[in-house]
């Protein structure tokens, strides 16, 4: 049953982080349009994108990962504290998910006040985070202190 959840975790986990990628990318092109139509299709684009795909994925992926940590019980939790790090970073890509929820809305009054150069850099924040994950994951590193 583990490699099971493990693997619908994955998968929920690319598909989120799929959108976590994308949205601020289109949030780029968006800043950038100066038509009407161009902007009005950004904005059906980004809430589709946020509700239909993110939101769902982001949940499966907890709900997976909630399911692995009860199935490891609760002994395990306390001992493996690559995952404690690993919890800290999920914690900020909700936070960052949240972010770009509220930014969708910005985008959908019109009211954005940054340039792309700005989500050019906020594009940057869901690979590093992508990249510590994997690695506590996947290597399970011991405590260094």
């Amino acid at each position: 049953m583990y490699l099971w959840v493990k693997s619908f975790h994955l998968i929920g986990m690319v598909a989120w982080f799929a959108g976590l990628l994308y949205l601020p990318r289109l949030f780029v092109y968006h800043a950038i349009a100066d038509d009407e139509p161009g902007r009005a299709r950004f904005r059906v684009m980004e809430r589709k994108l946020y509700r239909g795909i993110m939101n769902p994925a982001a949940w499966f992926t907890a709900v997976c990962g909630a399911w692995l940590i009860a199935i490891h019980g609760t002994e395990w939790l306390r001992q493996a504290h690559w995952l404690h790090v690993k919890l800290l970073l999920v914690a900020g890509l909700i936070a960052y998910h949240l972010y770009l929820g509220r930014l969708v809305r910005v985008f959908a009054e019109e009211a954005n006040r940054r340039t792309h150069v700005y989500y050019r850099w906020l594009n940057e924040l869901p690979v590093l985070i992508l990249v510590a994950v994997v690695l506590l994951a996947e290597l399970k590193p011991s405590p260094l202190f």
